[in-house]
């Protein structure tokens, strides 16, 4: 990870402290600026001041049907929708063009909302069914990017996710900037395997038919397909289940190596993580530990060790 310097995430700007919120307020998220802050280059976005609306003014919320709602304000009936709109296109493809590998939204907004956004009937009555305008052209412009809602990033396996799912992005990106040759693909899945049977074996095995093809199909079409298939992937949330038969494929590397005590010690950690009694981090770092005294190359060479700075200590959560 230490070649990867600060990444460029978007984010709603005001979690970042700067008060930006209709009644003149913000809403500063901590985890975000002191801790993910140290390895994240925020691009703060705010639709509704870049639209020119001041700071404070009237609230909007989304109104009509949730599959095309209208942004509005109810107090004066002014209708926002196609000026937000317009905006949203240009400013998600200047983010595209200026390399960003996530976005955190701002939950329950009419612009940023990414789920269970209220829509506001003819009746008055509120369903929580829609997505924020803004929210809605970045997911369907970039869907390959990491997103997420600042309060989701309280769940510790959503938190989890969403950042090694930033961190994969940046390394396919730089990856395919380099301009791999076919055999370079193949390597780079290989260093994935175990990152990507944590998350989807079913995945893994598409990956695998499309890496089999390199050399006979173009790199034009074999790495646009690879990487989209690589972040629907990620964003299979791992499992204990299947964080376990890594951990036992980590192990089934060290058998000739350790003594039946260690191996024992070993199997016993790995299946009190199953149990939920520890944290994944406790027979990861056992296997570190053992792995330093028995290198292995293709071990080291996976991501699934590290896919993100250990001092997030996000596995200490999971």
């Amino acid at each position: 990870m230490n070649t990867i310097s600060k990444i460029r995430v978007g984010i709603s700007t005001c979690l970042l402290g700067e008060n930006v919120r209709y009644d003149g307020g913000h809403k500063h998220d901590p985890f975000l600026t002191e801790t993910l802050g140290r390895y994240f280059e925020w691009v703060p976005v705010c639709p509704e001041v870049e639209i020119g609306l001041g700071t404070p003014r009237e609230s909007m919320r989304l109104a009509g049907s949730p599959e095309s709602p209208r942004l509005v304000a109810p107090r004066s009936g002014k209708d926002h929708t196609e000026v937000m709109r317009r905006f949203a296109a240009s400013r998600v493809e200047k983010l595209a063009a200026s390399g960003i590998h996530g976005y955190v939204l701002k939950k329950d907004s009419p612009s940023c909302g990414m789920l269970r956004v209220r829509v506001y009937g003819d009746g008055g009555m509120a369903a929580r069914t829609g997505r924020g305008l803004f929210a809605d052209v970045l997911l369907r412009r970039l869907p390959m990017l990491p997103v997420e809602e600042e309060g989701r990033l309280h769940d510790p396996v959503l938190r989890e996710n969403f950042i090694e799912r930033v961190f994969a992005h940046c390394r396919w990106k730089q990856f395919v900037a380099a301009k791999p040759r076919a055999g370079e693909i193949v390597e780079f899945h290989a260093r994935q395997k175990l990152a990507l049977m944590a998350h989807s074996p079913e995945h893994y095995r598409q990956l695998g038919r499309l890496v089999a093809k390199a050399g006979r199909t173009p790199m034009s079409e074999l790495l646009p397909a690879y990487g989209a298939a690589l972040m629907q992937c990620l964003a299979v949330h791992a499992t204990a289940k299947k964080h376990t038969n890594v951990l036992q494929h980590l192990l089934g590397y060290l058998k000739k190596e350790l003594d039946a005590a260690d191996k024992a010690e070993l199997l016993q950690l790995i299946e009190d993580y199953r149990a939920g009694l520890v944290p994944l981090v406790v027979p990861l770092t056992i296997l570190d530990h053992h792995f330093r005294r028995h290198p292995h190359p293709w071990v080291a060479g996976q991501t699934y060790l590290n896919p993100y700075p250990a001092e997030l200590m996000l596995r200490n959560h999971v």
